[in-house]
């Protein structure tokens, strides 16, 4: 599968602590890396921030995206910005991952989008997730960088699902604040285990699609581990003229989690793209 992989070192790697981990991907051949947000708290002290600026930069490596800040993972939030009473956090998150991205050349900011809450009403979560998006859009857009909306699976009350569901809130987001630099993120694991049809998906939004990100199902595990036809999808993208990274955002399951991938091909070089936004 020729690509350009960067690695999501919040989800592999996990045995070593979280700053050495940039430094374990670059000596395993990879000078991509990405994270989910890497502190406890949307607005972590700025000592924090510097150690994690520090711990990219020493490693070599660039890193290709970041997720704004989810809640608490672990215990099931996907994200905080369709929370009515989060929207402050929020905000003040976004300003410190620009602020990264912009020390860091990073380009990409995934957005998770929230579960759905009793307290508000699903019309007025949705009202508040694309007023917060159109504020991530214009403070990513101060870099030239774009916001990342995904689908995502395993979440009961999340509400995207499919790529159509994404494309739906950026057309809401275009429509209402003007917002151009949102993009689809085609989670090839998360749209198989929901049951998406793939192939449509990238045949319909292939333009829209700002990142890729592979694991196998099921389990979750390294390309080849399971059922997902990943190198025809890959192909299929390439043929669409994706030529974007493609996150490593798996678990792993093998002591060499990297066997599948030839070291030689660890790293490749970007082609460019033209941008289309919407």
């Amino acid at each position: 599968m020729t690509a350009t992989y960067t690695v999501n070192c919040s989800i592999l790697l996990t045995e070593l602590p979280l700053l050495d981990r940039p430094g374990a991907a670059r000596n395993s051949g990879f000078e991509a890396v990405e994270f989910w947000w890497p502190f406890d708290t949307p607005t972590p002290p700025d000592a924090d921030v510097t150690a994690f600026i520090r711990a990219i930069q020493d490693a070599g490596v660039q890193l290709t995206g970041l997720n704004f800040a989810a809640g608490d993972m672990p215990a099931g939030d996907r994200g905080i910005l369709s929370n009515p009473a989060l929207t402050q956090a929020f905000r003040d998150n976004v300003e410190i991952a620009v602020g990264i991205a912009e020390s860091l050349g990073t380009r990409a900011f995934n957005a998770l989008y929230g579960n759905r809450i009793e307290e508000y009403s699903p019309a007025t979560q949705d009202q508040v997730g694309a007023e917060n998006l159109a504020y991530a859009a214009r403070a990513a857009d101060r870099i030239g960088a774009t916001i990342l909306v995904e689908p995502v699976s395993g979440a009961p009350r999340y509400p995207l699902t499919t790529a159509a569901d994404v494309v739906r809130v950026i057309d809401r987001v275009h429509s209402e604040h003007g917002a151009t630099n949102l993009r689809l993120l085609a989670d090839l694991y998360h749209l198989h285990v929901n049951g998406d049809d793939i192939t449509a998906a990238i045949n319909d939004y292939a333009s829209r699609i700002g990142h890729v990100q592979i694991a196998d199902a099921p389990g979750r595990g390294e390309p080849g581990t399971g059922e997902i036809p990943l190198r025809t999808y890959l192909e299929q993208l390439t043929g669409h003229g994706y030529r974007g990274y493609v996150g490593l955002e798996y678990k792993a399951t093998k002591p060499d989690t990297f066997e599948w991938l030839p070291r030689a091909e660890r790293v490749a070089t970007l082609q460019p793209r033209a941008e289309t936004r919407v």
